[in-house]
């Protein structure tokens, strides 16, 4: 249960920071690194950075601090591991050239945090 609330409060502040395609991944059965992953599309590096602080922020004053954040030398793609939670905040152009949801597609997407 905490893994969902903590999902839920991660997409509640990339959604006030107008993140783009929020998706929500429940990977739970196929790994045990993390229950949810969560992509979402910055409009600018600086963008990108301030969804990457609020998420971090956020979560620590929840009482889970991240366990490590990488990428914040670019902000092109940064992933914050809040451990049940993996958080992938990802440049528009970025996010197209991987194609995270492309190589989790069997999985099914939680629907009400498809933004």
């Amino acid at each position: 249960m905490r893994a969902v609330l903590l999902r839920d409060k991660v997409i509640g502040c990339l959604e006030g920071l107008k993140g783009l395609d929020i998706v929500a991944l429940d990977v739970s059965r196929i790994t045990d690194i993390t229950d949810f992953m969560i992509i979402v599309s910055g409009t600018s590096n600086r963008h990108v950075k301030a969804m990457v602080d609020r998420v971090s922020s956020e979560a620590k004053e929840a009482g889970i601090p991240p366990i490590g954040v990488e990428g914040r030398d670019t902000n092109e793609w940064v992933l914050v591991d809040l451990g049940d939670v993996l958080v992938h905040v990802m440049q528009g152009q970025t996010r197209s050239i991987y194609e995270l949801e492309r190589l989790w597609s069997e999985l099914p997407s939680d629907t009400e945090s498809l933004i």
